[in-house]
């Protein structure tokens, strides 16, 4: 199945997929296409180095929301793409989008869904929220993507206890070594083989 992984920063769950891909833990996904929100994000380097194809769909190249939302479309579709991660992609995905990958969109979300998620809650903010909150714990969730935030079937989650004297930063950096990479590859296993 050829997958679309989209990304708007440094692109450690891409890593995460790529490295499962090469230790063939994904047999079943090719790796396609990597689509950034913006120019000179370094998951474009981890793409390139891997030797995916990657483009750029900036909301801010594209008049209203719904010509954005169709590029996207057009983006993935011109690649041939069946199935689609967001992997630390900041933008909500385009209801055309949705519509046109039913149950083969997912998402990973740094938080045991449904605590601290849905609008404004992504990156360290979640952490924070977590820490603010007391929590004990955290962790990730993947799910399957649909027209609201942070609210589609949940395919896999991984709980990481909340240490004494964390900061956000060390909470995230736990989440993701314990738990996003952990997790995304397994769900995108589950996609691409038919078990989901």
């Amino acid at each position: 199945m050829r997958v679309a992984v989209l990304v708007s920063g440094g692109g450690t769950n891409l890593q995460a997929l790529i490295d499962a891909k090469a230790a063939g833990k994904l047999p079943n996904a090719q790796l396609a296409l990597v689509v950034a929100s913006k120019p000179g994000v370094y998951a474009l380097e981890r793409a390139a180095k891997a030797g995916i194809e990657t483009a750029v769909v900036r909301r801010k190249d594209y008049a209203s929301a719904d010509a954005f939302n169709d590029a996207m479309l057009q983006t993935l579709q011109s690649h041939g793409i069946e199935a689609v991660v967001l992997a630390g992609y900041l933008s909500m995905v385009g209801q055309n989008v949705v519509r046109a990958y039913p149950d083969r969109i997912l998402n990973i979300h740094p938080s045991l869904i449904p605590s601290f998620c849905g609008a404004g809650y992504y990156g360290l903010r979640v952490h924070q929220a977590a820490l603010k909150k007391g929590v004990k714990v955290t962790g990730a969730t993947v799910h399957l993507v649909n027209e609201a935030y942070d609210d589609g079937r949940i395919v896999l989650q991984k709980a990481v206890y909340v240490e004494e004297g964390d900061t956000p930063e060390t909470l995230q950096r736990r989440v993701m070594e314990q738990a996003e990479w952990e997790i995304l590859p397994r769900a995108l296993d589950l996609l691409t083989s038919g078990r989901l």
